[in-house]
């Protein structure tokens, strides 16, 4: 229950840098008169501007500070919910909104909207609309319930009921179905995105793997070809090597024809001095008769003898010559045919030579062909690393996958709550069984003034106004004073049922000049009897212009006047 203690004010409205000060829980019922303008109605336009930032009368802010000293307004009020004590401060020029909970001030948000809505939803649990149903019933700018439009009656009858817990929990339902709905959605577009990557880097990692294994094949083509050659080169250089091997095996007697022909040559020379010897002989004894050594004649048949003893033996040298000039030309025939085969040995001895030199290039392209195939084998390691990656792909694409079913299993729990928790769940169910008892006190308080009509509200809180005839009418269509009666009965019912719920139940209930327009005599009499009725708990305000009559009806009378220009209680 909310207990009001004091409402208070300074330069708000005519008020001026005096407190105004009004105990609220000091009398069951107090009359409150004065004259027009003389600030009756301020009270109630301090109590909504504390504690809901707005006056109870369409007034605009800035006009709620004094047009004379045109600053330092503020309002206080205080109560009690349950054993805490709170008090709420608000103020214009300079600003100024707090709220304390046992002299403590309670921690300040950065929004003024958020601080306000502590203050209602975790505190005062109303709202201003709430609030003016069931503790002001105001004259001019007041709505009464059958006025307001249907979601603001049912905001006011979740209020009584309790049940605007419902109300916030199908928001914040509607802000976690929304929220699920934007995670399935990314969940989603994260799972397209992440097959639409595993796709691209399956497909990298085949032309990898396609090229990879192409690249090594060639290689190893290239290998097998280089070692085919060199098998080939190496079969060559064996039968280079056989060959001259026999041709080497072929010209064994070389050493032995050169000094064969250096003996021919030395015979050939001695043979040359025999015939020049010889020659010489026959010369001397063709061109001399008479030795010139002995001084004697030479015989002639000695001369003659000696001439042809010498020709003979030049003869035979020259047959001897002859033998041994053809055993020369064979000699020099072989050595020539020696020397073919050298040439011959030498041609094949370059080609090993090239071959060896062929194949020791084809062993180094062989030994850089096995390097660009290690390198292959590294990038075969990278593929490794590659194919972690799509391992890690497909664990990140089942964690997607798991939140998805996770999220829409999430969805489905959140539709059934929104189904109980929206206005045709639970909170449809509660009103329910609110209703008759409703009807039953708003029929109750209308007979106990006289107005004897059959009043029901359906689950959509539309009224149903039935005669004793059974003739049905609507609210509009009843004059002032039998509106007046509705609307008091329905405060009274919404009183009623709040102190029965203990919701948003209070002490305080404030009627501003309702006796002075729409009832009659017998209806205010009638009326004040239900007042009284209310108990000990109530603390009742009627703002009036009636003092002459009802004065005598209250216990406590606050009287409003003006001096100098300023509101003050009298």
């Amino acid at each position: 229950m909310i207990r009001f203690h004091n409402v208070r004010w300074q330069n708000f409205l005519s008020s001026g840098n005096a407190w105004t000060e009004i105990e609220l829980d000091r009398s069951p019922n107090t009359l409150v008169i004065g004259e027009n303008g003389a600030g009756k109605s301020t009270m109630l336009d301090a109590l909504c501007f504390s504690l809901f930032g707005k006056p109870f009368r369409k007034i605009n802010i800035p006009q709620l500070v004094n047009s004379v000293n045109q600053k330092g307004l503020q309002c206080e009020v205080n109560f009690t919910i349950g054993s805490s004590k709170y008090q709420v401060i608000r103020g214009e020029k300079p600003k100024k909104f707090e709220i304390y909970k046992d002299g403590n001030l309670l921690n300040q948000v950065a929004s003024r909207r958020e601080y306000q809505t502590h203050l209602e939803q975790n505190i005062l649990k109303l709202n201003y609309n709430s609030f003016t149903q069931i503790v002001i019933l105001g004259s001019s700018t007041f709505v009464p319930f059958m006025q307001l439009p249907a979601h603001l009656r049912r905001d006011i009858i979740e209020d009584l009921l309790d049940i605007k817990i419902f109300t916030t929990m199908n928001a914040l339902l509607k802000e976690r179905l929304a929220d699920n709905k934007l995670k399935v959605t990314d969940v989603k577009n994260a799972l397209l995105v992440e097959d639409e990557k595993l796709n691209v880097h399956e497909n990298y990692i085949h032309e990898i793997e396609t090229k990879n294994r192409e690249r090594i094949a060639n290689l190893m083509s290239e290998i097998e070809k280089s070692e085919s050659s060199i098998s080939r080169l190496e079969i060559s250089i064996e039968s280079s090597n056989t060959k001259i091997k026999e041709l080497q095996e072929s010209i064994t007697d070389e050493e032995s024809v050169h000094k064969k022909l250096q003996d021919i040559l030395k015979i050939e020379s001695k043979f040359d001095d025999k015939t020049k010897k010889y020659n010489r002989e026959i010369k001397f004894f063709q061109d001399n008769d008479h030795c010139p050594t002995c001084d004697q004649d030479i015989d002639a048949t000695i001369k003659n003898a000696k001439i042809e003893h010498g020709k003979h033996k030049v003869q035979e040298v020259a047959a001897a010559l002859d033998k041994l000039q053809a055993e020369l030309d064979k000699e020099n025939q072989r050595l020539l045919d020696i020397g073919e085969v050298n040439k011959e040995i030498q041609e094949y001895l370059t080609k090993v030579t090239d071959d060896n030199n062929q194949i020791s290039s084809l062993n180094q392209y062989i030994k850089q062909i096995r390097g660009s195939i290690d390198t292959e084998v590294s990038d075969g390691a990278d593929l490794k690393t590659e194919n972690k990656k799509l391992k890690d792909m497909k664990k990140a694409i089942a964690a997607l996958e798991k939140k998805r079913k996770e999220h829409i299993n999430e969805k489905e729990l959140l539709d059934v709550a929104y189904e109980m928790l929206r206005d045709k769940g639970i909170k449809t169910q509660i009103v329910r069984q609110y209703i008759p008892v409703m009807n039953k006190l708003v029929n109750k308080y209308l007979a106990a003034m006289e107005f004897f009509v059959s009043f029901e509200l359906d689950e959509n809180f539309e009224e149903t106004i039935k005669s004793r005839h059974r003739d049905k009418f609507s609210y509009s269509s009843f004059s002032e004073g039998e509106k007046m009666r509705i609307d008091l009965s329905l405060l009274l019912t919404w009183r009623s049922i709040a102190k029965m719920k203990n919701s948003t139940n209070t002490n305080l209930l404030i009627l501003d000049e309702v006796f002075d327009a729409s009832l009659d005599s017998n209806g205010c009499d009638e009326f004040l009897k239900l007042l009284n009725e209310l108990g000990q708990d109530t603390n009742i305000f009627v703002i009036s212009h009636k003092g002459d009559i009802l004065q005598d009806k209250f216990r406590s009378v606050i009287r409003f006047e003006k001096h100098k220009n300023f509101s003050r209680i009298a």
